[in-house]
Formats: structure tokens, sequence, C-alpha cells
């Protein structure tokens, strides 16, 4: 069932950043059960995780709609995650490293570089986009939760509530391209660079580091969405005014 739901949830996101669907449409189980092929069970898993990723949100009276945001909204957001992630970054380098905290990011860190050379291998190279995200989000949270302040947790969970803001809201299509593939060997390498600077205890080069990472991640972000939509008009659909546009048209100003 989690993989039939992952495989859901990678549908449904690039169909929604596809600009697919309109801001404010809903989406119907009956619909999206039939043209995935799946039941309506991992449809809803696949709905309610999508909420959390800030791309859906619930209605009263049941069901969920594209939600409608802007780069203004996710550019503030972007800023502030970076800063927050720094400054846990920071916190945890300062306190030095727990054994089990190390032992999460290290093995996280594995995780990711075992990833990004099988991709890199492949006559694809395309990178395993399920794989990653749950590399990538395991890296953030293990990072944010071991930096032991509670205040900065509840802030970082409310900031990431905004579309592609946090660690596990990535722009990247079912089948990634060579794009996503540079991306995420990057951000592989910046987990592997703070990592290092928590280990040495560089408070200051590990808060910096966690500001870059972040803000980079809305500029990849802003190709690879680009990318999905310049990949659906070549197909012939019909353009559509969707989550896309707003993010890619706010970005590029």
């Amino acid at each position: 069932m989690a993989v039939q739901t992952d495989r859901v949830i990678s549908a449904l996101r690039e169909i929604i950043l596809s600009g697919e669907v309109r801001p404010g449409e809903r989406l119907t189980e009956l619909h999206y059960a039939a043209r995935l092929g799946v039941s309506r069970t991992p449809l809803r898993l696949a709905f309610a995780e999508l909420e959390k990723e800030g791309l859906l949100e619930q209605l009263p009276s049941r069901g969920f709609r594209v939600r409608v945001f802007s780069m203004d909204n996710i550019g503030e957001a972007v800023e502030v995650r970076g800063v927050l992630e720094g400054m846990a970054a920071r916190l945890l380098a300062e306190a030095g490293l727990t054994a089990q905290t190390r032992a999460e990011l290290e093995a996280a860190v594995r995780a990711g570089r075992k990833l990004v050379d099988q991709a890199l291998h492949a006559e694809s190279q395309a990178v395993d986009a399920q794989a990653w995200r749950k590399v990538n989000q395991h890296f953030h949270d293990v990072l944010a939760q071991a930096c032991g302040n509670s205040a900065l947790l509840s802030a970082l969970e409310h900031n990431n509530k905004t579309p592609f803001v946090g660690p596990g809201s990535m722009a990247l299509a079912t089948v990634p391209t060579r794009l996503a593939t540079s991306f995420v060997t990057r951000a592989q390498a910046d987990h592997e660079d703070v990592l290092q600077a928590l280990v040495r205890g560089e408070a200051s080069r590990a808060e910096a580091l966690m500001r870059e990472h972040a803000y980079r991640s809305r500029d990849n972000k802003r190709l690879l969405i680009q990318e999905m939509r310049d990949a659906r008009e070549h197909k012939g659909d019909s353009p559509t005014l969707g989550p896309a546009d707003l993010l890619v048209n706010s970005m590029s100003a």
C-alpha cells in the first residue's frame, strides 16, 4: 500500500505542478481513482499528504481543492525556513552531536550518496524521486529535532505548510530528468558539507550552509516546474493557468 500511495502522490503532484488543474479546482476521488487506476484508499492518503505539503486544502463539505498561492508567499517562507534551519544547525554544532544524532545524519547522507551514485551511473541518469524525497526529509527532520529548541520546531512546522517550502515538498517529476538529478546531486553535496561542519563544531559555517541550501532549493524548484510545464505543452495539452504559473511567473520577475 505504501508504494502505491507514493506513486499516487507523485502522479497527483505532477498533475498540479504542471498546471493541468486550476487554482481552486476540486479534485474528485471518483475521477482520479479511475484515471490513476487505484482504489480510493491510497487516493485519500495521497490527498492528505498533499494537503500537508500545502498543495491542496480540504473543503468543509469534504474533498480537496488546489490551493492558490504566489511567489511572494513562497519566497518569504523559504527565507524564514533558511533562517530557522540555519539556527537549528548552529545550535546543534554549538551543543555538539550526540552519538545517535550523528549516526542518523550519517545514515541519511550515505543513503543520499547511494541514490545519487546510482543515478549518475544509470543510462537514464534519473534519480529515484520517492527515495530521495524520504532521505531529504529525514536529514532535515533529524537536524531540526536534534537542536532541542521547541519554539524553533513549532515555527518551522507552521512555516513549512506553505507550498514548496518544506524539505518533503519537492518539485520532482514522476520520472526525474537529468536536470533534476543535477539539483539532487548538489543538494546531496550540501548535506555532506553540513554534516562535516556539525561534526567539527563549526557553528557559523553550518548555519550559513543551511541558509544557502534552503535558498538554492527555491530556484531549483522554479526550473523544475517550468520543465514540467514545457513537457506538458510539448505533448499538445492546452496550457492552463495553475499554481505552477503563479510560481514560475513570480519567480522570474
